[in-house]
């Protein structure tokens, strides 16, 4: 899963972009989301997050959610103003006993890198936006040459 950070505050002036917090829609849009995952009995064993606050924040809704420890989260700084590539460089990265991962970034990173996916292409991925598939691979490091496909999209406003 592929999980853009929810609604964040622009309430603070001067507050760096990387400190943002979420604001109220987006502190109702998170455990939201990770309710309808539940919902879907889909299963997640692997959470993975920018280190900004709003993704971050995002991330411990979903754990949360799913009983997972907040303190397992794996943080990864590279995932803040995130190319395409380096989503791939840090999937491939997984520990393989990991099956089904949630993966939490920004815009306009995490839009460019749903587009390149798989056949389905979106104009923009909305906030709190779930852009799921399935990866026909065995090992993490095979994720970028593996067929992939879409499993569903999701995100709160549907």
């Amino acid at each position: 899963m592929i999980i853009r950070h929810a609604k964040s505050s622009w309430g603070e002036i001067g507050l760096r972009d990387f400190d943002r917090p979420l604001n109220d829609r987006g502190m109702r849009d998170a455990p939201m989301m990770a309710k309808r995952l539940l919902e879907k009995k889909v299963f997640i064993d692997g959470f993975i997050s920018s280190t900004a606050n709003r993704a971050l924040t995002t991330a411990k809704h979903f754990a949360e959610a799913y009983h997972f420890p907040q303190n397992k989260i794996e943080k990864v700084q590279q995932l803040y103003h995130a190319y395409p590539q380096d989503f791939y460089q840090v999937i491939s990265k997984w520990e393989d006993n990991i099956n089904s991962a949630a993966i939490f970034s920004h815009n306009p990173g995490i839009t460019e890198f749903v587009n390149s996916l798989t056949d389905t292409t979106i104009d923009n991925m909305p906030t709190c936006g779930i852009f799921a598939i399935k990866a026909d691979i065995k090992y993490w490091k095979d994720f970028n040459s593996g067929k992939r496909t879409l499993w569903f999209f999701d995100y709160p406003k549907i």
